[in-house]
């Protein structure tokens, strides 16, 4: 996926830019990269690759060469970021959470008009100079990120840092958020709420779909209004975000505990007690137990040193390896129990697979396992879920395949909660992982813990819904 912060401050950025940005390293891990515009100096950018280490780690050392009082930072699991583009429009550098189902498409356009492209990410045209090019066909700013957001498929968020400010313009469907925050001299826009309150800044405004706002240090300009419509992803609050942010004025620990807490209290399973799976699945876990009336222990932890998050790495052996290393049982917390266990989702099953059989390995009388979401039936083709090439890595998708010769049969159906078919597959899944019993939140309880209306949530990847 990835994460941006950008800031613009009376005095020297770079601090809360370098912190700001650290801050959505839990949104992706594969490069990292900052931008800084100094009136003397112009503008300096460094992008480093964070696959074998950590954002901090690698920029650390070259702060002292960032000048100027306003930058941007970026998280990135595509393209190398920042790029700084020269133009009719001026020079400016952007950064962006992207995914353009229609890259190709674009590219050839854009070749037969002349216009080149000079960045490349693993062979392939940098999207985000894509991005930065069909901005460049605007009169102005805002004409060019409206030829964005009419020209791709997909989404995309940015952020420009420019000669006068910094440009914040979020996907025209709202489908991941900008927020908006504000101190003494300084206002930062960000991927993630949780990168501001550490640096003294308070959310000041939830950008909506499609709007465009520019920051200066002494203020804040709407150069576009919000659309209507909105598709906010739902995963946000389920997987991606940090338990402290917030998202639509919805806190992410808050969705997580209530979808927890509603479940618990329908559930009529007998256990011992609850546990999450670290990090997303702990506060689901907190509410399933107030809601089910069970004490909450925690009988596997996470080593947070040195092992990330499991969906990022390319690799698929090496995504098993750490979804492995990373989550150490505990033999005095499991030993005799009949244990429930909540986790955000299953996408393919691995992490699934390795930890009930060490879960019994290590002395549980029962294992159940109850998911903060619907299952995944259907890729995502708006936001950069995972690395997946095909709806067969889906767990779902591979039994369907079992069950009708044709992955992508009656789809409607094992989408819909207690349909025949729908069953089945939650069955196959739990006996096929050795699990005492599995249950799914609903996706109306979902929704309901969100706090937003069905319209302005994307849940595609669970019932196929789509705004287009």
């Amino acid at each position: 996926m990835g994460g941006f912060f950008g800031t613009i401050s009376k005095g020297a950025c770079i601090t809360d830019l370098f912190y700001g940005t650290d801050y959505n390293s839990h949104l992706g891990t594969r490069r990292g990269g900052m931008a800084t515009y100094d009136k003397e100096e112009g503008f300096t950018r460094s992008i480093h690759n964070l696959e074998n280490s950590y954002f901090r780690t690698k920029f650390e050392p070259g702060l002292p060469k960032f000048k100027g009082k306003a930058g941007i930072g970026i998280i990135s699991d595509t393209d190398a970021q920042p790029i700084v583009i020269n133009s009719h429009l001026g020079k400016f550098a952007i950064v962006t959470v992207a995914k353009i189902n229609n890259l190709d498409e674009l590219e050839k356009e854009l070749l037969e008009a002349n216009m080149h492209f000079s960045e490349l990410s693993s062979g392939k045209t940098n999207q985000t100079e894509l991005v930065a090019l069909l901005i460049t066909q605007g009169k102005d700013f805002v004409e060019g990120i409206e030829n964005v957001y009419n020209k791709i498929k997909g989404s995309c968020s940015m952020l420009l840092l420019t000669e006068d400010g910094i440009i914040a313009a979020r996907d025209k469907w709202g489908r991941t958020p900008i927020v908006i925050g504000k101190k003494d001299g300084a206002y930062a826009a960000t991927s993630e709420s949780s990168s501001l309150p550490n640096l003294d800044y308070e959310i000041e405004k939830f950008i909506g779909p499609g709007e465009i706002v520019r920051l200066r240090a002494d203020g804040m300009e709407q150069m576009r209004k919000p659309n209507e419509g909105m598709q906010v992803c739902s995963f946000l609050w389920v997987y991606y975000g940090f338990p402290v942010s917030c998202y639509e004025g919805k806190n992410v620990e808050d969705v997580r505990f209530m979808s927890g807490y509603k479940m618990g209290q329908k559930d009529d399973s007998e256990v011992d007690c609850a546990c999450g799976i670290p990090d997303s699945g702990v506060g689901m876990a907190l509410g399933y137990a107030e809601g089910k009336g069970v004490p909450y222990h925690r009988a596997i932890a996470k080593y947070t040193p040195t092992w990330p998050r499991s969906f990022t790495p390319a690799n698929q052996e090496m995504r098993a390896l750490v979804a492995k290393m990373k989550l150490i049982p505990n033999r005095a917390m499991l030993e005799g129990r009949r244990i429930l266990f909540c986790d955000d989702s299953i996408v393919r099953g691995t992490q699934l697979r390795d930890n009930v059989k060490i879960l019994y390995d290590y002395g549980a009388k029962e294992v159940h396992m109850r998911i903060a979401c619907p299952p995944l039936i259907y890729s995502c083709p708006f936001i950069g879920f995972t690395s997946s090439k095909s709806p067969l890595e889906l767990i779902t998708r591979q039994i369907i395949k079992e069950l009708e010769g044709d992955e992508n049969k009656n789809l409607d159906k094992y989408a819909t909660t207690d349909s025949p078919e729908y069953k089945k597959m939650v069955g196959i899944i739990a006996e096929r992982f050795g699990l005492s019993s599995l249950k799914f939140n609903t996706l109306e309880t979902l929704v309901e813990a969100i706090g937003l209306p069905k319209c302005k949530v994307c849940t595609h990847c669970f019932d196929g819904s789509s705004c287009f």
